[in-house]
């Protein structure tokens, strides 16, 4: 790029470059003087950075509005298709919505978040303000307790909360991480979204969960025992197999559930989830062999 000044060095420029993008996190365009203080930037600096951008197609702007360009989009899809566990797990994930009537999702952990790799579902996936490439507190999610379980050097920002179920100490998350590490799946009442939850598994190898695939919907659709843990936790493996020994390899087949609806075999939020699950044996998180 030709946006650097006398006396700064390429690494400079490419964090200055950096905070310019990172500004664009979230919907909507950005003005000139909202990215300024977004950046900390100087404004003749990111006005030039900005056009620079623009001619490169990693921005658009329109009027004095900008916003990610098409070239980020290029860029973003060749990573995702790329990603060894997300070319994995779709046939999969699509066979976990089929199954459940939920919808899917297959996320990693970066920092103390989690971030959505794919979002699979019917009519259900726009009550559910999740999008591939999206964030959300890990310890808020099943899908970062599943990784989260396996990964106990995190620094967990417990103080970001979403609803008032959220985990708010180290007490209840310590516990909570336990319970993932015995039965081998996560749950997730409410604590991310009013009226939903999720049942999550981790993917990879024992100990060592690289990503994880959860089901979610409405509460009153939820099943908090092995009639969603099972068939999750059979895609997660599923999806680790395939990304250890190629696509080629032929995948667990899920039958179709009946309709889940909470009556009386169902638990109660709050309840011990050991009540209605067996601990997980190591094996079943990856691949004989």
């Amino acid at each position: 790029m030709t946006v650097e000044k006398a006396g700064e060095t390429p690494s400079a420029v490419i964090d200055r470059i950096s905070l310019v993008l990172d500004a664009f996190e979230g919907p909507g365009r950005l003005t000139l003087a909202q990215i300024v203080r977004r950046t900390g930037l100087p404004r003749s600096s990111a006005h030039r950075m900005l056009e620079r951008l623009v001619a490169l197609r990693w921005l658009r702007r329109e009027g004095r509005d900008y916003e990610l360009g098409m070239r980020l989009v290029e860029l973003g899809s060749l990573a995702l298709h790329q990603d060894r566990i997300h070319r994995a797990a779709i046939p999969l994930l699509r066979d976990l919505h089929r199954a459940t009537g939920l919808v899917v999702h297959l996320a990693v952990l970066d920092g103390s978040d989690v971030v959505y790799l794919e979002k699979t579902g019917d009519q259900m996936v726009a009550a559910i303000p999740t999008r591939v490439g999206g964030r959300q507190p890990a310890h808020c999610t099943a899908v970062g307790k599943a990784i989260l379980a396996d990964n106990n050097a995190t620094v967990v920002d417990l103080s970001a909360r979403k609803t008032r179920f959220s985990l708010t100490t180290a007490a209840q998350l310590t516990a909570e991480l336990a319970k993932v590490r015995a039965h081998g799946v996560a749950f997730e009442r409410e604590e991310s979204l009013p009226g939903f939850g999720c049942v999550a598994a981790p993917i990879g190898p024992a100990g060592r969960a690289v990503a994880a695939v959860s089901v979610c919907g409405p509460i009153s659709r939820m099943s908090f025992d092995q009639r969603l843990a099972a068939p999750v936790r059979m895609t997660a493996m599923g999806v680790w197999r395939n990304a250890e020994d190629g696509s080629g390899r032929v995948a667990p087949t899920l039958q179709s559930l009946r309709p889940l609806r909470s009556g009386p075999g169902s638990r109660p939020m709050g309840a011990p989830e050991s009540a209605t699950l067996q601990p997980a044996c190591p094996s079943t998180r990856r691949s004989p062999g």
